[in-house]
């Protein structure tokens, strides 16, 4: 991992500010970022943060945080899971880069998430194998909250909560190489949740 100790990398606490105030002005409508190709994109990138976040068109990483093209190196699945080819793009960032915080976000509305619990709750499931295996890694996650005794919340709110904190922990352990990172204060993982109604990014854990 050859560029992981840039001394010109941003540290995960700056990098979480700057994420911060940047959705603060999305909320807002004071949003500045290009948000279009512009020539300087041909340089060789520098992503400050990594976003790990879910494919749905609602939740676009670069305007939710208002930041330019380049500055964020973006990863969207289905349900921000987190899977084998996903941990090694979050590899790349970190060695490639030398990018130092990681963000795993969901959303409010999260249709994968919704899927999972309607799977939990009702039985059978998607009836693709594809569709299936988003399913079967998010289940783990929500599946306390329905084995929750008393009046815990089991909402779709709680289920998309539960999924972004448990994807963020599962990724700090999915490879030897994040994991030494994470340890040693080079990287930090984060979750967080967008809310598609007000804008607002709410962190869970901090860099």
């Amino acid at each position: 991992m050859p560029r992981t100790f840039a001394p010109d990398a941003l540290p995960p606490e700056e990098a979480l500010a700057r994420l911060r105030e940047g959705n603060r002005r999305f909320v807002l409508g004071d949003g500045s970022a290009l948000r279009r190709w512009h020539p300087g994109l041909t340089d060789q990138p520098s992503p400050f943060a990594v976003v790990l976040g879910c494919a749905d068109s609602r939740a676009p990483a670069e305007y939710v945080f208002d930041q330019d093209l380049g500055d964020l190196f973006v990863i969207r699945v289905a349900g921000n899971i987190v899977a084998p080819s996903l941990v090694g793009s979050v590899e790349f960032a970190a060695s490639e880069f030398g990018t130092r915080l990681v963000v795993v976000m969901g959303h409010t509305q999260c249709g994968a998430v919704a899927a999972t619990m309607n799977a939990l709750t009702l039985g059978g499931g998607p009836a693709s194998r594809n569709l299936r295996s988003i399913v079967d890694r998010i289940a783990p996650h929500v599946q306390p909250l329905l084995d929750a005794p008393g009046e815990s919340d089991r909402g779709l709110g709680a289920a998309v909560r539960a999924n972004a904190i448990a994807s963020a922990r599962e990724l700090r352990h999915a490879s030897s190489a994040l994991q030494d990172l994470v340890d040693r204060g080079r990287v930090a993982i984060v979750s967080a949740v967008y809310d598609l109604e007000t804008g607002l990014v709410t962190f869970h854990d901090e860099a």
